[in-house]
């Protein structure tokens, strides 16, 4: 039951792969977004916001298959990548780390953006009054402000990341060591005669990194409380 396979263990390491790269590119964006949402208002801000939370109500296969329109090979923004810069993401593991920066955005902006609404803008004022520069009132008072929602958006987004699979199966497949992950490899294992015990080995890897993770955000959105309130 516990005897992990070569090919078990190289989805596993993909996936935490994709999921870390897929966070860290993720993050400054998120953000950065989350304070543009948050403390401005501009001409098409609505729909800047639906487009960010649209992969939360489309289906992932749809989210994937616009990927794959956009960024494939023969794709609008794709083939111009591919023919100059010889940049490749569908079928790719760069492909599947970039579907997973894109399902898990949603999760990563929101409770980012909720702690930055949080914050009292007097304070943001106040440090502004004294000669600080946009810059350095978000890096030295807003962003600490929110550090438990930004904790709390990237092992969201992380986890998320590490479950995804219907964009990325549409996006890059399921190649064995090159874009199989956890999720992807459940699926070829339970298609496949007496693959239940492997299959049900990885639900239970994948099901501890997601509480690991969940845990994990707890204790660091306590401890930056804690922080922040001087205990």
């Amino acid at each position: 039951m516990f005897d992990i396979s070569p090919t078990e263990w190289t989805a596993i390491l993909l996936s935490l792969k994709v999921a870390v790269i897929a966070t860290l590119i993720s993050t400054p964006l998120g953000i950065a977004v989350a304070w543009l949402l948050a403390r401005r208002e501009f001409w098409g801000k609505a729909i800047l916001d639906a487009v960010i939370y649209l992969p939360l109500v489309l289906p992932p296969v749809v989210t994937g298959y616009l990927l794959l329109l956009t960024l494939g090979k023969r794709g609008l923004i794709g083939g111009w990548l591919a023919e100059h810069l010889g940049i490749v993401f569908a079928f790719r593991w760069t492909g599947a780390a970039l579907a997973c920066g894109v399902m898990s955005f949603p999760l990563l902006v929101r409770p980012i953006r909720l702690s930055i609404e949080a914050v009292d803008r007097k304070l943001e004022q106040a440090a502004s009054t004294l000669g600080a520069a946009p810059w350095k009132v978000f890096a030295t008072v807003t962003l600490p402000l929110a550090m438990p929602g930004v904790l709390a958006g990237i092992v969201l987004g992380f986890a998320k990341a590490i479950g995804e699979f219907g964009a990325t199966i549409t996006f890059v497949s399921n190649i064995p060591g090159e874009t199989q992950t956890i999720s992807s490899a459940i699926y070829s294992l339970i298609q496949t005669p007496d693959g239940d015990t492997a299959a049900l080995r990885l639900v239970m890897i994948s099901v501890s990194i997601a509480v690991a993770a969940l845990i994990a955000s707890e204790w660091f959105a306590r401890r930056a409380t804690r922080r922040l309130h001087g205990n």
